[in-house]
């Protein structure tokens, strides 16, 4: 099966005189899906970002690239051509000339942010890494997703001080980038890898149901031996970790948003708004507008929320989940 539920978002910013000041400042985040044989890039990119991967580009500011899924190639001013696989991350430097794409016959998951700022330059500088060696193998990072997921996210809030949630989210980026590179902490074809490419999978298609044996299978893993060797890295077993993780992001959308507990079973593919509902009370204590209740008015306590194994950040709706779930609620 080819799991794949996020889509396409792609934000732009501006940054302030007094964002500026703060050391970096974010231009651009987003993630881009692009299916076997798709055109690459998907949509035109505004002044200052427009790319045709034929003619290449020169940004003006530093970009980093993560690729989670399917395979492409990069090449720029300084380095020869050179493949792009999944767990590959790409920084892109000021002035330097590059193109890059997504093979065509596997396409690719990409994660992006785009920013500048004196404290970025300084980084890069003492990290020792440049333009000429600008691709680095992390393997499948989970943490790192999460970061991506959590930028994404800040940037389209449009809320005050998003700029400087978002210089921070790219620090701590950036720290988690030359920790994993210097240490090499991961091999391949190991198994915390294995566990860390279904752990992104699960999080990518958290608004679908997953076939954990399927997912086994995809990893060429036997189930028996993917499910304890799971239990061991995470505490959970795979399908209960996925089911945590939509309870996460349920609690989360019965917070933030005006979301009916029917609309929000139905985002997160529950078979049923009774059985979310059971679900949620049998592995929260509360149902859910309880839950809505208690957490917008303060008075929670000591919930299952605050006892549970940390768990990743988790991404939005697909906007055309939203906009069926508008028109369904139109008629």
């Amino acid at each position: 099966m080819d799991y794949n539920d996020l889509e396409n978002d792609i934000s732009y910013l501006n940054a302030t005189k007094t964002d500026m000041h703060f050391g970096v400042y974010v231009n651009t985040v987003g993630f881009q899906s692009i299916k076997a044989g798709e055109h690459y890039p998907l949509k035109d990119h505004p002044s200052g970002y427009f790319f045709n991967v034929s003619k290449g580009r020169v940004l003006q500011e530093f970009q980093l690239l993560y690729i989670t899924k399917g395979a492409g190639s990069f090449t720029s001013d300084c380095t020869p051509a050179q493949p792009l696989v999944k767990g590959s991350l790409l920084c892109l430097f000021p002035g330097q000339w590059h193109t890059y794409s997504p093979s065509e016959k596997m396409g690719w998951n990409e994660y992006y942010i785009g920013f500048n700022g004196p404290v970025a330059e300084l980084w890069f500088r003492q990290a020792r890494i440049t333009a000429d060696n600008p691709v680095l193998k992390v393997g499948f990072n989970a943490d790192l997703v999460k970061l991506f997921q959590q930028a994404i996210e800040v940037a389209n809030s449009g809320k005050n001080a998003s700029q400087q949630c978002l210089s921070g989210i790219v620090m701590h980026i950036l720290g988690l980038i030359c920790y994993v590179s210097s240490n090499r902490i991961f091999e391949e074809d190991s198994i915390s890898q294995k566990i860390e490419r279904s752990k992104i999978i699960m999080i990518e298609n958290l608004y679908k149901n997953i076939d954990v044996e399927e997912l086994a299978e995809n990893l060429n893993l036997s189930y028996s031996w993917f499910r304890k060797v799971f239990k061991d890295y995470t505490g959970y077993a795979p399908a209960k970790y996925f089911q945590e993780l939509k309870i996460k992001k349920a609690e989360d959308l019965l917070m933030r948003t005006s979301h009916s507990v029917k609309e929000i079973s139905y985002m997160l593919n529950y078979k049923s708004a009774e059985h979310f509902f059971s679900l949620f009370k049998k592995k929260t204590g509360f149902t859910p507008l309880e839950y809505r209740n208690y957490i917008r008015g303060g008075e929670m306590g000591a919930s299952r929320t605050s006892r549970r194994p940390d768990l990743p950040d988790l991404p939005e709706p697909p906007k055309d989940l939203l906009e069926e779930m508008e028109a369904a609620r139109k008629k």
